[in-house]
């Protein structure tokens, strides 16, 4: 099992903040979860093992897995931005996505504007998420959209975000992904989120 991508699908369950999976011979003999209150800790327990089948046919015992849900306003002051709204405005052939993202109680906007095209929108909405993260950061930070995607893992949608990050004269490419509760634009920006959110808080701007 590659357990780097199992903690990346697990992170991307929505309520789930972060996870660690520690191994024996190779496969997962604990999972450490930490997650948002509202899921009954046991559907999370359930949708650990339902990925973990779907995805790499391997069967979870319930028992190595560790939940802890933290009441949410611990977790929505914390360092990372949180997504409010995903919203669009078609004018002719062209549309304007806006992203509305959340930051230590200050509100962030990114807008990102093309070709009203289906097959555009989700790499406008990584670049609307990327223009209101930028906003908030250091001058010297630079990022770009490498490649979106929206894929199916077995009966999940998920949105996947490759980003180029710059700073200082050192390039990165990051991966994020996102498991999609019915709305891909707001499972893309929590994919782009998910890519940058290690790197993100020593960046903020602090004046």
């Amino acid at each position: 099992m590659d357990i780097r991508a199992f903690e990346d699908i697990i992170k991307s369950l929505p309520g789930i903040e972060t996870v660690r999976v520690i191994t024996d011979g190779g496969e997962p003999s604990e999972i450490h979860v930490l997650a948002q209150p509202g899921k009954p800790a046991k559907q999370l327990v359930r949708d650990i093992q339902s990925v973990a089948q779907a995805q790499f046919h391997t069967a979870i015992d319930r028992r190595i897995i560790s939940v802890v849900q933290i009441e949410g306003a611990d977790l929505l002051t914390g360092n990372r931005p949180i997504v409010k709204d995903v919203s669009e405005s078609v004018s002719g052939s062209r549309i304007t996505v806006t992203v509305e993202l959340s930051w230590h109680d200050e509100k962030i906007v990114g807008t990102a504007t093309g070709p009203a095209a289906r097959s555009t929108k989700l790499r406008m909405v990584a670049e609307a998420t990327l223009n209101a993260l930028e906003q908030a950061l250091d001058e010297d930070v630079a990022f770009g959209v490498s490649a979106v995607d929206i894929t199916n893992v077995g009966s999940h949608l998920v949105a996947i975000a490759v980003i180029v990050f710059v700073i200082g004269g050192s390039e990165r490419v990051l991966t994020g992904s996102a498991i999609g509760t019915g709305d891909p634009s707001q499972a893309m920006v929590r994919a782009v989120l998910d890519a940058l959110n290690r790197h993100v808080p020593s960046l903020r701007r602090t004046t």
